[in-house]
């Protein structure tokens, strides 16, 4: 499998992240049961002059953990690339793999945590001790003004490394969020198989999130951005 190269190098962990040592042994034992997939931090994922950023939670263990590639091969990633696609921010076809030719554009995807998390669920710890990474990778994406949080987890991150306050900021799906550098979040909730099938999430609610992101842009809120792009394609 080619696995896809981050689009902000000088912000990632390194390979062999030793930080959280849950998730490393985790790691070793995915190394072990299965060699060809990628088992590392997995980095970000599309435009680095992006205006909008997608925070996510951490990488599956069958979709990016295997993958390399944020949100590739499994359900998530299906619903979350339609949605990119029909409002016009991908080029090239979705294809589950790494080398599918796929490209974001005037998006980026950045997850809270770096590793696969046992369960899929990090401790505290584990977000905590990741942030940094986010934080790295929020700093170096000047045109980003934007940014979209998949569910509680990548709420709480998006709200510190931007500098707002979780008291003040209460996650909740089409919530937005003015933070205090002039930046907008806006919350949904996650993608995932889960929240789909329970009805908690619908293909319809969550394109309803990208296009209040993209109304915001329209409206000129944000001052000297490039020009916007993604329209739903109908």
């Amino acid at each position: 499998m080619n696995f896809a190269p981050s689009p902000l190098p000088a912000t990632e962990p390194p390979h062999d992240c030793p930080r959280c040592p849950r998730l490393v042994a985790f790691r070793e034992e995915l190394r072990a049961e299965y060699p060809d997939w990628w088992n590392a931090p997995v980095p970000a994922l599309g435009d680095p002059d992006a205006w909008l950023c997608i925070v996510g939670l951490a990488p599956g263990k069958h979709g990016a953990n295997r993958t390399g590639r944020p949100f590739t091969g499994d359900y998530a990633g299906d619903l979350l690339f339609a949605t990119l696609a029909k409002f016009g921010f991908t080029s090239g076809t979705y294809d589950a793999r790494p080398d599918d030719g796929l490209a974001l554009n005037g998006v980026i995807i950045c997850n809270s945590v770096k590793c696969l998390p046992p369960a899929n669920k990090p401790t505290p710890a584990e977000i905590h001790t990741c942030r940094p990474f986010l934080q790295g990778q929020v700093h170096v994406l000047t045109n980003a003004r934007i940014f979209i949080a998949l569910g509680q987890i990548a709420h709480q991150s998006a709200v510190k490394v931007l500098g707002g306050r979780l008291p003040k900021a209460r996650f909740g799906h089409l919530a937005e969020h003015r933070l205090p550098d002039g930046q907008t979040l806006i919350d949904s909730y996650h993608c995932s198989r889960y929240n789909t099938n329970t009805g908690r999430l619908t293909a319809d609610m969550f394109e309803a999130v990208f296009a209040q992101a993209i109304e915001l842009k329209r409206k000129g809120n944000l001052e000297n951005e490039p020009p916007i792009r993604g329209q739903p394609n109908r």
